[in-house]
Protein backbone atom coordinates (compact mmCIF):
# COMPACT_ATOMS: atom_id res chain seq x y z
CA UNK A 1 0.00 0.00 0.00
CA UNK A 2 1.02 3.15 -0.83
CA UNK A 3 0.07 4.61 2.51
CA UNK A 4 2.49 2.44 4.56
CA UNK A 5 5.44 3.88 2.34
CA UNK A 6 4.80 7.76 3.40
CA UNK A 7 6.80 8.43 6.51
CA UNK A 8 5.61 11.79 8.99
CA UNK A 9 9.40 13.59 9.14
CA UNK A 10 9.42 16.93 11.72
CA UNK A 11 12.15 18.89 11.64
CA UNK A 12 12.23 19.90 14.58
CA UNK A 13 12.27 16.17 16.33
CA UNK A 14 13.65 15.86 19.51
CA UNK A 15 14.52 12.40 19.31
CA UNK A 16 11.74 10.80 20.12
CA UNK A 17 11.52 8.10 17.42
CA UNK A 18 10.37 9.73 14.55
CA UNK A 19 13.75 10.12 12.81
CA UNK A 20 16.27 7.36 11.96
CA UNK A 21 19.31 8.37 14.07
CA UNK A 22 22.49 7.28 12.98
CA UNK A 23 26.43 7.04 15.01
CA UNK A 24 29.28 8.89 13.90
CA UNK A 25 30.34 7.93 10.30
CA UNK A 26 27.01 5.16 10.10
CA UNK A 27 25.03 7.54 8.01
CA UNK A 28 26.12 5.79 4.35
CA UNK A 29 26.96 7.22 1.08
CA UNK A 30 23.24 8.33 0.05
CA UNK A 31 22.49 10.91 3.12
CA UNK A 32 24.89 14.44 3.70
CA UNK A 33 24.70 17.16 6.24
CA UNK A 34 24.19 20.81 5.13
CA UNK A 35 27.91 21.16 5.32
CA UNK A 36 28.72 18.34 3.36
CA UNK A 37 26.36 19.68 0.58
CA UNK A 38 28.09 22.60 0.20
CA UNK A 39 31.32 21.24 0.08
CA UNK A 40 29.44 19.58 -2.60
CA UNK A 41 28.28 22.32 -4.25
CA UNK A 42 24.53 21.46 -3.04
CA UNK A 43 21.76 23.12 -1.28
CA UNK A 44 19.01 20.67 0.66
CA UNK A 45 16.84 22.64 -1.54
CA UNK A 46 13.55 22.59 0.29
CA UNK A 47 13.60 18.98 1.42
CA UNK A 48 12.78 17.85 4.93
CA UNK A 49 15.59 16.09 6.79
CA UNK A 50 15.00 12.45 6.84
CA UNK A 51 17.26 11.42 9.23
CA UNK A 52 19.92 12.66 12.00
CA UNK A 53 23.75 12.31 12.84
CA UNK A 54 25.07 12.18 16.57
CA UNK A 55 27.91 11.97 18.16
CA UNK A 56 29.57 12.96 21.18
CA UNK A 57 27.16 10.22 23.22
CA UNK A 58 24.12 12.18 21.47
CA UNK A 59 24.84 15.39 22.91
CA UNK A 60 25.76 16.84 19.16
CA UNK A 61 23.64 16.63 16.40
CA UNK A 62 23.07 17.58 13.01
CA UNK A 63 20.41 16.78 9.95
CA UNK A 64 21.12 14.75 7.37
CA UNK A 65 19.59 15.00 3.84
CA UNK A 66 19.19 13.02 0.69
CA UNK A 67 21.50 13.97 -1.65
CA UNK A 68 20.27 12.88 -4.81
CA UNK A 69 16.73 15.30 -3.92
CA UNK A 70 19.98 18.31 -2.88
CA UNK A 71 19.61 21.24 -5.34
CA UNK A 72 22.92 23.32 -6.86
CA UNK A 73 24.16 26.26 -4.70
CA UNK A 74 23.16 29.37 -5.28
CA UNK A 75 25.82 31.40 -7.24
CA UNK A 76 26.87 34.88 -5.27
CA UNK A 77 25.84 37.52 -7.23
CA UNK A 78 27.43 41.27 -7.25
CA UNK A 79 24.79 42.23 -4.91
CA UNK A 80 24.99 40.03 -2.30
CA UNK A 81 28.84 40.27 -2.84
CA UNK A 82 28.58 43.97 -1.69
CA UNK A 83 25.79 43.34 1.12
CA UNK A 84 28.31 40.33 2.67
CA UNK A 85 31.33 43.25 2.02
CA UNK A 86 29.65 45.81 3.60
CA UNK A 87 28.81 43.39 6.77
CA UNK A 88 32.35 42.94 6.97
CA UNK A 89 33.09 45.74 6.70
CA UNK A 90 31.62 46.91 9.81
CA UNK A 91 33.18 43.95 11.68
CA UNK A 92 36.46 44.78 10.84
CA UNK A 93 36.74 48.58 10.95
CA UNK A 94 38.60 50.16 13.74
CA UNK A 95 35.81 52.70 14.97
CA UNK A 96 38.73 54.46 16.38
CA UNK A 97 41.22 54.95 13.99
CA UNK A 98 39.50 53.71 11.15
CA UNK A 99 42.42 50.68 9.87
CA UNK A 100 40.41 47.52 8.32
CA UNK A 101 41.97 44.55 9.87
CA UNK A 102 41.63 41.06 7.90
CA UNK A 103 40.15 39.81 10.40
CA UNK A 104 37.50 40.47 12.88
CA UNK A 105 37.55 43.09 16.03
CA UNK A 106 36.45 42.47 19.64
CA UNK A 107 34.46 45.25 19.45
CA UNK A 108 31.95 44.17 21.60
CA UNK A 109 34.40 43.34 24.20
CA UNK A 110 37.28 46.23 24.18
CA UNK A 111 35.62 48.80 21.24
CA UNK A 112 38.32 49.16 19.05
CA UNK A 113 41.82 47.68 17.36
CA UNK A 114 44.28 46.47 20.40
CA UNK A 115 46.64 48.94 18.93
CA UNK A 116 44.00 51.90 19.89
CA UNK A 117 42.78 50.04 23.26
CA UNK A 118 46.72 49.08 25.08
CA UNK A 119 48.87 50.33 22.29
CA UNK A 120 49.93 46.92 21.05
CA UNK A 121 51.36 47.61 17.95
CA UNK A 122 50.08 45.67 14.93
CA UNK A 123 51.23 44.60 11.90
CA UNK A 124 51.19 46.65 8.92
CA UNK A 125 50.46 43.34 7.08
CA UNK A 126 47.01 42.39 9.21
CA UNK A 127 45.17 45.90 8.22
CA UNK A 128 44.79 47.69 5.49
CA UNK A 129 45.26 51.37 5.79
CA UNK A 130 42.57 53.75 5.90
CA UNK A 131 41.30 55.89 3.07
CA UNK A 132 43.54 59.14 2.62
CA UNK A 133 41.96 62.18 3.77
CA UNK A 134 41.72 65.29 1.19
CA UNK A 135 42.04 68.45 2.52
CA UNK A 136 41.42 70.50 -0.84
CA UNK A 137 37.94 70.54 -0.12
CA UNK A 138 38.72 72.34 3.02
Amino acid sequence: MADQDLVDVDPYDSGDGSLPVFRWKQAGHALATRRQLREMGLRPGGQEPVARIECRGGRRFAWLYRIDQAKPKLPMTLAKEAALDKAMAKRQTCPACGRRYFHCLPLKTLGSCLECYDGTPADPASYIAPPPTHLLAA
